[in-house]
């Protein structure tokens, strides 16, 4: 910490009592202390100077954003500038949301002095905030430019704990320290080290608040580290300690209101996003927070004592009784799977709209596009978030559910690769065909040998190294928990979760619960991967040129050869049915030869392959009930009310139908109500259908009330009148 003499003779440089102008630096110094009636005064000395980069730096620590950057420009244009001028006006873009504008500034000032340590931090700063993976590259560059540069070693102990790797984050952290004594983000690194561990972190809070007593940055670092451990209720705890500590960080109330809402609260959010708004905090985040929470007047809430689900109000209707169904149904099995029983009613939101799903996410790394879990609260995509086909709601919750389960179990103390390999295994041992199918990006991974092992595989959900290595990781930690599964038994993923709850680590884990060290479980595992993928793998080239030559003879109508190679080409990755598969192309030659006995065994097999895509899946239908398989077409037009059941009304009545003829009355009657939700041009027709599914499955009152609305909406509607005769009568002829 600053000896008591300097300080003081900071203070009365920028009180005006000494000649000299003050130096941004002097003035950042007392900022950093907390002195802050004596730093805005140090600041504004600052905004009067004749230096234009002084004056930048003054208008920056008074908040004034505008001059700051229109006097940064001034300084960048004197001739003779300093490559400095470049990297802090680049590190103020990126402390006003424009991380673009930085990267060039600090790559403009590389190209004025490449040996400007300052300018690789802050690429390596902007790196690790966009998680690219690039961070750890640049840092390198700067410590060896400067190896005194102690913000550097902060920036390091951050990426390790991001990758949750203790050790390393709390080396670096010292490093920092070693090196600067008032070090606070070093220090709030351990402390956020200690709490993880369960560990008192009073000590360190003592020491950051020797160096500063209002450092609520401090505590917004914690809270970060906290969230990506799952801790999203202490995460809240600390960014309002954030608050608290300094009301005047605008930041923290933004990310206190983010915290919050996904904690599911409403009020206190938004009254804490527009704190940060109307003080100029304006980030994206905060923007479209505040929008999202300005949308949930959109959206109907439906409350039962296990379970609240939100949907938007034109989907409420057609999606709600699915949605309650299948969230009890999980609840159900993971209550009695895990021994467990949530404490609260579990939170469920659907979103039409990406972007706002995607709001929900904001800032949380490697948590894959479809869904994500705070706590007992969920938010996912709505089916028509997506182009129908692209994603299987059903699967997604049991995923999401997954989550809330064992993240309450561990009580928040599980790693990322085992939450989101089970919830990936969960989804396939729940239903075979929504099991995670090995893309060509993950068997690019596995011939190239990118798969990682155990000890580092969360470093591939937060830092990837290649484009496609968070996919890769779903898949390998899914695998995982399957190999696991079927080479040592379930219940050893059980006792896999009861050993994190019991706070042992990884290679604890593995050694006490699996009985083998990890390198021989990394060794095992890739055996078995080799074994299950490898000739795949091997052949992936000779697949891709196969594949490309049959879409060209069907694209040039050639069915015989398509025919004749199509079963050659799925043989060698059976389990590809993304666009343009050789199911669908084998299915088509088949249908064009007349040959529907083998269309049907091709789609078939297209569907325990995992093929998502609803016309193939109708078409099945259609060939089943064409061939007298009613109860077949039942089964595969329900697998496409889990892919995209809204705007297909034909859909539901269909499927209504089809169990309604199978005697399944209940099913029908959920049908039949899909069809009067989708809002029907024959309002009559639809409602006297489910009027019918009513009377079948013995719910007279029920019957009643619907048939009544379908004569309200066509009163000479015969059909109906004569069940509602029969209905009064008591006739159940």
């Amino acid at each position: 910490m600053m000896r008591a003499a300097s300080l003081s003779a900071l203070l009365l440089l920028c009180s005006g009592a000494a000649h000299a102008a003050p130096s941004p630096q002097a003035c950042w110094t007392l900022h950093r202390h907390g002195q802050q009636p004596q730093a805005e005064a140090c600041f504004t000395q600052l905004t009067r100077s004749a230096d234009a980069y002084a004056r930048a730096e003054g208008f920056w620590g008074l908040e004034d954003w505008q001059n700051a950057n229109e006097s940064f420009r001034s300084a960048a244009a004197e001739a003779g500038a300093p490559a400095l001028v470049k990297v802090r006006w680049g590190t103020l873009f990126h402390e006003r949301f424009n991380n673009p504008e930085a990267v060039n500034l600090f790559r403009e000032a590389l190209s004025q002095d490449p040996n400007r340590a300052g300018a690789y931090l802050g690429l390596a700063t902007v790196s690790a905030e966009e998680y690219d993976g690039k961070a750890n590259e640049y840092l390198a560059k700067a410590e060896a430019l400067d190896p005194k540069l102690a913000a550097a070693h902060e920036l390091a102990a951050r990426i390790a704990l991001e990758n949750d790797t203790r050790e390393l984050a709390a080396a670096e952290a010292d490093k920092a320290l070693a090196l600067d004594s008032e070090a606070t983000e070093a220090m709030a690194i351990h402390a956020a080290l200690d709490l993880i561990a369960d560990r008192s972190a009073d000590a360190w809070f003592a020491r950051i608040a020797a160096v500063n007593p209002h450092d609520g940055e401090a505590y917004q670092e914690v809270a970060h580290h906290l969230e990506l451990h799952y801790r999203f209720t202490d995460a809240a705890a600390y960014e309002r300690k954030a608050v608290g500590a300094d009301p005047r960080l605008w930041s923290a109330h933004s990310a206190l209101g983010i915290a919050l809402m996904r904690l599911g609260e409403v009020d206190e959010p938004a009254k804490e996003l527009e704190i940060a708004y109307n003080n100029g905090y304006r980030n994206p985040a905060t923007v479209n927070s505040l929008r999202l929470l300005d949308s949930f007047k959109n959206f109907d809430t439906t409350r039962q004592p296990t379970t609240v689900i939100k949907l938007d109000k034109k989907e409420n209707e057609l999606l709600e009784p699915y949605v309650q169904a299948e969230l009890h149904a999980i609840l159900d099995t993971y209550s009695k799977k895990y021994s467990m029983t949530l404490s609260g009613p579990v939170q469920v939101e659907m979103y039409p709209n990406h972007e706002d799903f995607a709001v929900r996410t904001m800032g949380m790394p490697g948590l894959g596009a479809l869904g994500v879990t705070f706590g007992q609260v969920v938010a996912m995509d709505s089916p028509s978030g997506r182009k129908p086909g692209d994603f299987n709601w059903g699967a997604t919750l049991w995923h999401e559910m997954s989550h809330v389960f064992i993240i309450t179990a561990t009580n928040q103390r599980v790693p990322r690769w085992f939450t989101e390999g089970l919830a990936v295994h969960e989804e396939g041992h729940h239903q075979p065909e929504w099991a995670d199918r090995v893309t060509p990006d993950v068997l690019a991974a596995i011939r190239d040998k990118k798969l990682l092992p155990v000890l580092k595989l969360d470093r591939g959900f937060v830092f990837p190294d290649y484009p496609q290595q968070v996919i890769v990781s779903y898949f390998q930690a899914g695998s995982m928990c399957d190999y696991i599964s079927e080479t040592y038994g379930e219940g050893k993923l059980l006792d896999m979760v009861h050993a994190y709850a019991a706070q042992k680590s990884t290679a604890a884990t593995v050694q006490d619960v699996l009985g083998v060290a990890p390198e021989v479980f990394d060794t095992q595992y890739l055996a078995w991967i080799d074994k299950k993928y490898g000739a795949e793998a091997a052949h992936f080239d000779e697949w891709r040129g196969k594949l490309k030559a049959l879409a060209a003879a069907a694209q040039a109508g050639q069915a015989s050869t398509v025919l004749a190679q199509a079963p050659a080409v799925i043989a060698l990755y059976p389990e590809y049915t993304g666009e343009a598969s050789a199911y669908a192309m084998l299915a088509d030659a088949q249908r064009d030869k007349g040959d529907s006995v083998g269309e049907v065994t091709t789609l078939t097999a297209y569907a325990h392959a995992g093929g998502s895509q609803p016309e193939m899946l109708k078409r099945l239908a259609s060939l089943q009930e064409a061939g007298g398989d009613k109860a077949a077409a039942a089964v595969t037009l329900t697998r496409v009310l889990y892919i995209y059941p809204v705007k297909d009304a034909d859909l539901h009545k269909h499927l209504g139908d089809l169990l309604l003829a199978e005697k399944q009355y209940d099913g029908a009657v959920r049908e039949y109500h899909a069809v009067v939700a989708s809002a029907p041009l024959d309002k009559a027709g639809a409602e006297y259908n489910l009027a019918q599914a009513y009377f079948a499955a013995g719910k007279r009152k029920e019957a009643e009330e619907t048939v009544l609305l379908a004569l309200e909406a066509a009163p000479d509607y015969r059909p109906a009148q004569k069940l509602l005769l029969q209905l009064q009568q008591g006739s159940t002829n």
